[in-house]
């Protein structure tokens, strides 16, 4: 993979043979990309988890709605949201991962989509005031951030490493920390000092999750 913003495409050969170039790869069962964002594994980790739900319709015809939830968060969920802590999300993932809960509710709950029936209606049956899995994920990658600005490792070097040079013209990417900025309410800097006094940080998360939006 070239992550080169340069034009000139490096060629690489082992024995002769030019190793192929991809703009995406799979690895550990998370796909990469070239361009480092992470909207298309979103969007492929919820069609993922989409597809499960789809399967087990026999399941979801039961009339425990509370046994139901806990299939939905321990089967659907998790694959949902695998290593969601490495995801750089922006507004409209947000709302797809959302709107990806909403349907799960809908579908474990039997409504046909016929039913003019809100969201906040759905919420109530289920046993919750508003969605929760986009919280998880908040509260999962906080988690990791914690962790990683704890220990001297591989990630905290590459987290807090600057590149040379110019960046390129145009507004910037949206950045892996700039959810943590967001989130916390606060700088990075600060934020890893945070991290520090596992007690304070942990409720600075508590109060970051509970947030809407």
């Amino acid at each position: 993979m070239d992550i080169d913003k340069c034009k000139k495409e490096a060629r690489i050969q082992i024995e002769g043979e030019e190793i192929e170039r991809v703009k995406s790869f799979e690895y550990l069962g998370a796909r990469i990309e070239a361009n480092g964002k992470t909207t298309p594994e979103i969007r492929r980790r919820l069609a993922m988890a989409t597809a499960k739900l789809q399967k087990m319709k026999k399941i979801w015809k039961g009339q425990d709605v509370h046994t139901k939830v806990r299939i939905l968060k321990s089967i659907i969920f998790s694959t949902a949201t695998y290593e969601c802590e490495a995801w750089t999300i922006n507004k409209t993932d947000s709302k797809r991962i959302t709107a990806f809960e909403l349907k799960c509710y809908r579908k474990i709950l039997r409504i046909p989509w016929t039913e003019k029936i809100r969201n906040e209606e759905v919420l109530i049956k289920i046993g919750t005031k508003t969605p929760i899995l986009l919280q998880s994920i908040k509260k999962l990658k906080l988690t990791y951030f914690g962790h990683i600005k704890r220990h001297q490792t591989l990630e905290k070097h590459i987290l807090e490493a600057k590149m040379k040079g110019k960046r390129g013209k145009g507004r910037p990417s949206r950045r892996w920390e700039n959810d943590i900025e967001e989130w916390l309410e606060t700088s990075t800097s600060q934020a890893g000092r945070l991290t520090s006094d596992r007690e304070t940080f942990r409720r600075r998360v508590q109060e970051a999750t509970s947030r809407n939006g």
